[in-house]
This record gives C-alpha cells, structure tokens and sequence, in this order.
C-alpha cells in the first residue's frame, strides 16, 4: 500500500536528522494518513479512502466529499477517487 494520499496526491517527503554534532543522516517525513469512511449524499452511500489529516480537514471546510471531489483536480486524485468522482457526476445529471 502507497502512503500517499487519495484525495490531495500528497505523499513521503525527504530530509535530513541533524544530531547535536551536526552530522547528517538521511529520513523520510511521511504524510498523517488515515483510513476514513466518507458519506456521498448524492450516492447515499460511504466511501472508504485513505486520505491526509488535511485532506480531511479540507472536505470538512468544503461541505462533504461531494462538493470537494466536484472541486478537485482530476490530476491530484487517485484513480479510485477519480471513479468516484465520475460516478457522483453521473447521478447529479441523472437527478437533474
């Protein structure tokens, strides 16, 4: 399993432990991924995604996961989010 978020496309950063002695060592910085179940109101149903603290701030903010995903860009989400997206467009224009 990637660490890398679905919705935001964030992922494992690299950088250096600086000791007392100022000796360098290499490390990853790795994203605050959880494993979260997100509720579609247009789809009536949850999602499980595994998503950044941030990410899940985000969708928050933004009103629930389909008002974020209608926001988000296509090249940032993974393809699992990305056929979500595309089926909770379907069922906006078929309710329309």
């Amino acid at each position: 399993m990637s660490r890398v978020c679905e919705l935001t496309g964030k992922g494992p950063m690299t950088g250096n432990n600086v000791s007392h002695a100022n000796n360098k060592t290499k490390r990853r910085y790795l994203p605050n991924l959880n494993d979260v179940t997100l509720q579609s109101e247009t789809l009536g149903r949850g999602i499980k995604l595994r998503i950044s603290a941030a990410a899940l701030r985000s969708v928050d903010h933004r009103g629930g996961l389909d008002k974020y995903l209608a926001k988000a860009k296509d090249t940032e989400l993974s393809a699992r989010a990305l056929k979500v997206k595309k089926d909770i467009a379907k069922a906006q224009t078929a309710e329309a």
